[in-house]
């Protein structure tokens, strides 16, 4: 699957978006292998988002990780029998980063760590973290940072934000240690990088521990049946739905309409006919966003189109009813 960026993760909870986008990769894979039962579909579908959401843990330990090997040099300099000028009066604003603080603190990922027989932690990786730390003190973002002499939350806040974004984000050796660590995470580290960014534009000081990091559901019902709906519709009327995408595209396009931009439609158009309080104008802009992730601008484009004139089609046949002609922001969001 080709990766981009998915930009609209800002508005949303971490629940539909995240679901939205296993359904798809789910649909993928049943594509590959049609003879899974769909409830097995199903089992792998809420395993994933288990595993997406402990990975969303992971990258925020991973600030406090990296934190830890830092000080553990410093330390190390000032211990030794000849240190230098610069380890007797080392550079500490990287350590003392206010939000890495905040974060050491938080109620809800020290709730998580100690649901788990084994706490997240980077400790049996020394050497990725060393190697993580030295190749982000040889950036300039890494060194403008050192060079603030006051310290400021929002600057703190800034600094890890672009550590993920920036030196993080599409880094081969994150990526390739995650893979080691976990096959589910292979397809979901750009997007869980944007929860934690989202997290931390989030964080307040005035919040301290309590914070709240991101609901992995925020109504775990509710989005539950989200999730099973919309994957067994894909699932059950893929052939129906592959068959208006076909006939709605056969003049648009001379070339072959591509896997999973028709994976995407399926599961837009899942997500259109099964529940009639999600205003059309949100399916279409989630799935058109998550085209951009998961394929091209051009595909964005085409599939909007597509999927626009099927819904116009529906409307006319008196087949797609939405409840409710007005949604408020708050729940529109919520969706």
């Amino acid at each position: 699957m080709h990766r981009n960026h998915y930009h609209k993760v800002d508005k949303q909870m971490i629940n539909r978006v995240l679901i939205r986008i296993k359904v798809i990769q789910l649909l993928y894979a049943w594509q590959l292998n049609r003879g899974e039962k769909p409830a097995m579909a199903e089992k792998e579908l809420f395993e994933s988002i288990e595993k997406a959401y402990e990975l969303y843990h992971w990258l925020l330990q991973l600030s406090l990780d990296i934190k830890a090997y830092a000080t553990k040099r410093i330390e190390i300099g000032l211990n030794k029998l000849r240190p230098t000028q610069e380890e007797l009066h080392p550079n500490v604003r990287f350590i003392n980063n206010l939000f890495v603080k905040q974060l050491a603190e938080n109620e809800d990922l020290k709730a998580y760590n100690s649901d788990k027989n084994h706490p997240v932690s980077w400790e049996d990786h020394t050497d990725f973290i060393k190697d993580l730390f030295e190749g982000l003190t040889s950036t300039e973002l890494y060194q403008d940072y050192m060079k603030e002499t006051v310290r400021d939350y929002e600057a703190d806040k800034m600094l890890w934000r672009k550590i993920y974004k920036k030196y993080l984000a599409g880094k081969d050796e994150l990526l390739n240690q995650l893979e080691d660590m976990c096959l589910y995470w292979n397809d979901d580290i750009e997007i869980v990088i944007s929860f934690v960014d989202k997290t931390i534009k989030r964080f307040s000081q005035e919040a301290g521990a309590k914070q709240p990091l991101l609901p992995l559901y925020s109504d775990p019902e509710d989005d539950q049946d989200f999730a099973k709906r919309l994957l067994g519709t894909a699932i059950k009327r893929q052939d129906e739905f592959s068959g208006w995408i076909d006939e709605t595209a056969k003049n648009w396009e001379g070339e072959r309409i591509a896997t999973m931009d028709r994976i995407i439609m399926q599961a837009a158009l899942a997500e259109m006919v099964e529940f009639p309080t999600i205003p059309i104008s949100v399916t279409l802009n989630e799935f058109v966003e998550i085209s951009k992730f998961y394929s091209t601008e051009k595909s964005s484009n085409f599939i909007n189109g597509v999927l626009d004139k099927i819904a116009s089609k529906l409307r006319e046949e008196g087949k797609l009813i939405k409840v409710g002609a007005f949604v408020k922001p708050e729940e529109e969001n919520k969706q």
